[in-house]
């Protein structure tokens, strides 16, 4: 990120991580030179190769020799290597990607989530009421019902810790900070809405589960155990107890969202709230805004200032004088009339 030429190692280091999403295990300099996205034009061919044996030094890369490609005796001396992702160089990419995704991040209050939760907790209802439960179906729909309550709760703390957007708003144009605001309005009001509506079928569909939901958890717990490296009886208990807890804590974060817990109020209703109390806090931006671009002075502050200049005075006379400069008390000698008028 900081040598000398950060750019043209992080075009290598990006077509990189390109094959590693891709499940290719590694890669010649020419698919290199080929697949990266050069900010100007490509390289030479020297020049890559330059580049992947010093991000091999650094230990960003692993090379092993390229044999593939050998036709001759010539080729066979001569070096050629495959390069792919060490350990290290994968560790800082996943780094650098979570690092760029999270400054991009915009929170979003996910309307989606809710009637997916819904659905997850119907199909579960109904697998739990089988005569002959799937296990494995039982397993994927917990799976799927985890991903999207963690990304609805991901997405709520990240709105609910900074949803005015007051330094954005402080910073936009008038016209900008108009329609953003309808946008914001709007979109606030179709999620408590739709939070409202929704919270009160999840909440249900958590109680109709709560009498069967141990032994739906206990059944995939034993599922995961499965997989468990070889080990003794008590090894393979030890698993099961742990598969199970983090079960039970993920099905305590959901219920907790939906359902009072003891004297907290339920997660979505403390989400309403805050979705509730975001339109003030936008109108109070731009009532600011508004306030700054038209120019209003600060009466309070000027007071404070005057205060401190009467405190300086040296005694009363400089203190009158002052006082008669600073609110215009003079005597009106401008004015005069004239007593003889002439006919």
């Amino acid at each position: 990120m900081s040598a000398e030429k950060a750019v043209f190692y992080r075009c290598i280091m990006d077509v990189f991580s390109a094959a590693k999403r891709q499940y290719r295990l590694q890669l010649r300099p020419d698919e290199v030179l080929t697949e990266a996205r050069w900010p100007n034009k490509p390289p030479r061919i020297e020049d890559v190769n330059t580049a992947l044996t010093q991000l091999t030094e650094w230990g960003n890369l692993e090379s092993h020799p390229d044999t593939a490609r050998v036709s001759s005796l010539s080729d066979f001396y001569r070096a050629r290597f495959l390069y792919r992702l060490s350990q290290g160089g994968e560790a800082v990419e996943s780094a650098l990607a979570t690092f760029v995704q999270t400054l991009q991040r915009r929170a979003e209050l996910q309307t989606v989530a809710l009637e997916d939760i819904a659905s997850r907790l119907r199909a579960l209802q109904a697998l739990a009421q089988a005569t002959q439960p799937d296990v494995a179906k039982i397993h994927e729909t917990l799976r799927d019902l985890v991903r999207v309550f963690e990304g609805l709760a991901e997405n709520a703390q990240a709105f609910m810790a900074g949803v005015a957007r007051s330094i954005e708003l402080q910073q936009a144009e008038a016209g900008a900070v108009a329609n953003y605001k309808k946008r914001l309005i709007d979109y606030l009001e179709r999620f408590m809405g739709d939070l409202v509506r929704r919270s009160d079928t999840i909440a249900r569909l958590i109680l109709a589960l709560e009498p069967e939901v141990e032994a739906l958890l206990g059944q995939v717990a034993e599922r995961e155990s499965r997989d468990t490296a070889p080990g003794g009886a008590h090894d393979q208990a030890e698993a099961r107890k742990a598969y199970l807890q983090a079960w039970r804590e993920r099905w305590k974060g959901l219920r907790g969202w939906f359902l009072s817990t003891g004297h907290e109020p339920p997660q979505a209703e403390l989400l309403r709230a805050r979705a509730r109390s975001a339109i003030p806090q936008l109108l109070a931006a731009i009532a600011a805004l508004n306030e700054r671009r038209s120019g209003r002075s600060d009466r309070s502050a000027d007071f404070r200032l005057l205060a401190g200049w009467f405190a300086a005075c040296a005694d009363d006379g400089e203190a009158h004088r002052l006082a008669r400069a600073a609110f215009a008390l003079n005597p009106a000698r401008h004015f005069s009339l004239n007593a003889s008028v002439d006919a």
